[in-house]
């Protein structure tokens, strides 16, 4: 069926062209991670900082996390990640500017 209107195809054509239709991953990066099982003694309680720097642009992806396994084989997991980075930029391009995670995780076998 042709309705002989080709602005859809138009339309698709421009977007592949800019930040939608191309990866744009860099070469280099920069990661860091520190995390502390049971820290102050907490039991089960590990908190997390990750953070992964793009050195070209400046912008980073800086995540925070806290995981709780109060038994065996279950985890809870709470998460904010959060983008920074200016217009043009890898994480500064990005949807969204921040998240936060809730997981719950368990492991059985059979």
């Amino acid at each position: 069926m042709s309705t002989g209107n080709d602005s859809g195809l138009v339309r698709g054509a421009r977007l592949s062209e800019g930040a939608y239709g191309k990866a744009n991953p860099m070469r280099h990066y920069l990661y860091f991670r520190v995390s502390q099982k049971e820290p102050f003694d907490i039991l089960y309680l590990t908190p997390a900082l990750t953070s992964i720097i793009n050195p070209a642009d400046g912008s980073l992806n800086l995540i925070s996390e806290v995981a709780y396994s109060p038994v065996t084989n279950l985890e809870l997991r709470l998460r904010g990640a959060f983008l920074l980075g200016g217009k043009k930029t890898e994480y500064g391009e990005k949807q969204n500017d921040y998240r936060l995670e809730l997981r719950l995780r368990y492991y059985f076998g059979f």
